[in-house]
């Protein structure tokens, strides 16, 4: 798929450099656009773009927000996001839609879900589809954040498509992890619980008003009791409890207040810095791990190859093991 940049041929790369570290939210937008491209000559271009802005990145806070699907996200990051628009502070959402396996296609629809903070100037949502990346997280998402913080935004949210086991991977690529809540999920949610909520530096139960106010604070006594029971988690952090409502605007400050005290205690303690070093390097033999496999599947015949021996495979004439070997071989 051609890429926005590529249509765009009167703009050459340091245009584009100057126009994105100037702040322009379009110039965002096309580097965005660019670093999704699956072309060959797009990634390379890609490449060079994150290369020459790296040494602007790195000042931003990013945060990353899950949650069951239906627990209210983006309702939750659009009251979020303009508690901190309006103090000043320049906020970008990645938003990660879901992809369908079967046509490959995402909803996109989180623009239209947040209006209100789509049109603040000091704003910019960006919807990416996950694809068949794990973690509820679009492969790109990484340098994505660093283009936002290349063009000036001071928060980098990611909103990751829901929660289960492979969710987990947003925690190695943001400085906060918050988990929303509902009040009343029942024991059949246990299972997810458990796992992510170990993860999470912060974990709120929203949809805290009218009739489910009472079993929101009954939740959050209850989760309370729960997180004393995990181990120290590395940042000497006791994971917060809280409840708000998106639609009322109520605890959403108290959730800001949570993550301001949460950067102050790390960077005193040093895991800030700590945590952002070891996810450069996990990111870093990630790519590799990536670029290996890329490699490998752009091999001249390998799908012929693959194929004759999955058809062996599959009428047990050749293990497995035997069929990597010769595959590599």
């Amino acid at each position: 798929m051609d890429s926005t940049f590529r249509r765009t041929p009167n703009i050459h790369l340091q245009d584009l450099i100057d126009g994105l570290t100037s702040g322009n939210r379009v110039f965002l937008s096309r580097a965005i656009t660019l670093i999704e491209s699956k072309r060959v000559d797009d990634k390379k271009e890609g490449a060079e773009l994150i290369d020459r802005i790296i040494s602007n990145t790195g000042k931003s806070l990013r945060i990353g927000i899950t949650g069951v699907p239906g627990v209210g996200k983006s309702t939750f990051i659009e009251a979020f996001g303009k508690l901190l628009t309006d103090a000043g502070k320049k906020v970008a959402v990645l938003s990660i839609d879901p992809s369908s396996s079967r046509t490959k296609g995402s909803i996109l629809g989180d623009k239209t879900r947040m209006d209100e903070l789509s049109k603040d100037p000091n704003a910019f949502i960006r919807p990416s589809a996950s694809g068949s990346s794990l973690g509820g997280v679009a492969s790109s998402t990484r340098e994505a954040m660093l283009l936002c913080e290349a063009a000036g935004f001071e928060i980098i949210i990611v909103e990751t498509v829901g929660v289960g086991q492979s969710e987990t991977v947003v925690r190695d690529m943001v400085d906060y992890f918050l988990l929303l809540m509902l009040a009343g999920g029942g024991d059949e949610l246990q299972g997810i619980k458990r796992g992510i909520m170990e993860m999470a530096d912060h974990i709120v139960i929203n949809k805290a008003d009218g009739a489910n106010i009472k079993s929101a604070k009954k939740a959050r006594d209850d989760y309370k009791n729960a997180v004393h029971l995990f181990p120290p988690n590395e940042a000497d952090w006791i994971i917060p409890v809280g409840v708000c409502s998106s639609t009322e605007k109520s605890g959403i400050k108290d959730v800001w207040m949570e993550i301001d005290k949460y950067q102050t205690h790390t960077e005193k303690n040093g895991w800030f810095a700590e945590n952002r070093q070891k996810q450069a390097i996990k990111w870093f033999h990630e790519r590799i791990q990536a670029r290996l496999e890329e490699t490998f599947y752009s091999k001249p015949n390998i799908k012929i190859e693959i194929q004759k021996r999955e058809e062996l495979i599959s009428s047990q004439k050749l293990s497995v093991r035997k069929a990597v070997d010769e595959l590599f071989n």
